[in-house]
C-alpha cells in the first residue's frame, strides 16, 4: 500500500488530481493522505509526485515489526507469571506464522491468475 511521507509532501495536489479513484485527499494541513480502503494500487500517485513523497509500503517494514512487538509487549502486561507470558509469546508466534502462511498462499494464487 503506498503511503505519503508527510515531511516530503509539498501540498501540490498532483497526486489528488491523478488518482483515478479519488483515494487521495488533502488533510486539514493540506498534506496528502491515501485512503487504503479506496486505493487500487495503480502506482500513478507514486509516478507523478514531484517531491517523491508517495512511498512504497516496503519502506515501512521496520515500523510494522516494531508495532507488532509493541502490541505483544502491551498484551504481556495482562499476564502475571513468566509461564503465562511464555504461553502468550508462543500463541503470538503461531498467530504470525499463520499470517505468513496466508501471505505465502495468497502469493501462490496471485501468480496463477491468468489474463
Amino acid at each position: 500500500m503506498p503511503w505519503v511521507d508527510q515531511e516530503r509532501c509539498t501540498s501540490c495536489g498532483t497526486c489528488v488530481e491523478e488518482c483515478p479513484v479519488g483515494a487521495i485527499t488533502l488533510d486539514d494541513r493540506d498534506l496528502a493522505h491515501i485512503d487504503e480502503t479506496e486505493c487500487i494500487r495503480c502506482g500513478k500517485c507514486h509516478d507523478v509526485c514531484p517531491a517523491e513523497a508517495v512511498r512504497h509500503d516496503s519502506e515501512r517494514i521496520p515500523q510494522e515489526i516494531d508495532a507488532n512487538i509493541q502490541w505483544v509487549k502491551r498484551l504481556l502486561g495482562h499476564f502475571d507469571t513468566d509461564p503465562q507470558k511464555k504461553e502468550l509469546v508462543e500463541r503470538m508466534a503461531r498467530y504470525f506464522t499463520k499470517e505468513r502462511k496466508v501471505a505465502e498462499q495468497t502469493l501462490e494464487r496471485l501468480r496463477s491468475l491468468s489474463f
